[in-house]
């Protein structure tokens, strides 16, 4: 599948912005399934700078640096992606899951692929008793890796209540938790959590996700979204499987992936300071369309 992905995301500030610097991680990989085609980004106003390198994950991550006042800052992002992936069948053997711990904890690579990264708490994944004793019921002794991690998504998926009303970026993992509220961030990062809790490597992906209109409905300009799942090392065979905690689904070709880390502070697809004005309002549109 092919597909023109457009992202334009939109800030709008109280009073003049005299000075910006931004990160912004909008580039898709080629990689893990998929292969980028082209990639441009149009900025307004004009950048005085810009520079491109690449993070220890392998994300493409552009500086640029603002220094116009201005009371608005718009960025477009066209993308061409070919997605070709295919997902383990659900139910499909792979290695007990304290197989998986035990060899992911001896692994020699440091890598950004090496599962040991993936393994322990970061900044917004502590690892919490609550969310480990959580996740823990979908790992029996003995349990294959992939059905356990099928498991805790789908749990996850029926006891937690979509609200993109409930949190915010800065609230906490713990909260999430209690409250079973939040958007497709907050699920991914309790799966996460629970996994890591187990010692199993669990990765951060952002992306997009390719919405289906319903049958006989136009398909809405804007209507498709920024996403978050998870990636889960599931043995040197399996490899990297992803999951999305949202839609109980697995990773094929409706999703395509931007960037991948520990959580959400590695992965912003666009972050930086301002300098100005205290009020901003913050727009974001997506389309993800078909080319064939």
């Amino acid at each position: 599948m092919i597909y023109d992905i457009r992202h334009v995301t939109t800030y709008a500030y109280e009073s003049p912005v005299s000075f910006a610097r931004c990160s912004l991680r909008l580039e898709p990989r080629s990689s893990d399934g998929q292969q980028l085609i082209s990639h441009a980004v149009e900025i307004r106003p004009r950048p005085a700078k810009r520079a491109v390198r690449h993070d220890f994950f392998g994300t493409h991550t552009e500086s640029v640096l603002i220094e116009a006042a201005h009371r608005n800052l718009r960025i477009d992002s066209r993308s061409r992606v070919s997605v070709s992936r295919k997902a383990p069948a659900r139910k499909a053997p792979s290695p007990s899951w304290e197989d998986i711990r035990d060899v992911a904890f001896e692994a020699t690579s440091l890598g950004p692929a090496s599962p040991i990264g993936y393994v322990f708490a970061s900044s917004l994944v502590p690892v919490l008793a609550p969310l480990t004793g959580y996740a823990a019921p979908s790992f029996p002794p003995g349990g294959g890796i992939l059905s356990g991690a099928v498991e805790l998504m789908h749990r996850i998926r029926n006891d937690f209540r979509y609200d993109p009303k409930a949190t915010v970026i800065s609230t906490p993992l713990r909260e999430v938790f209690e409250k079973r509220h939040g958007v497709c961030q907050d699920f991914a990062h309790v799966m996460i959590a629970g996994l890591r809790g187990l010692g199993l490597p669990a990765a951060y992906v952002s992306g997009y996700l390719r919405t289906i209109p319903p049958p006989g409905k136009p398909r809405l300009q804007g209507a498709d979204a920024t996403h978050a799942w998870v990636s889960v090392w599931c043995g040197a065979e399996l490899g990297w499987v992803g999951f999305d905690p949202t839609n109980d689904i697995m990773i094929e070709n409706d999703h395509i992936i931007l960037a991948i880390g520990r959580d959400f502070s590695d992965v912003s697809p666009v972050d930086g300071i301002i300098v100005g004005s205290r009020k901003q309002r913050l727009g974001v549109a997506v389309d993800v369309i078909p080319v064939e």
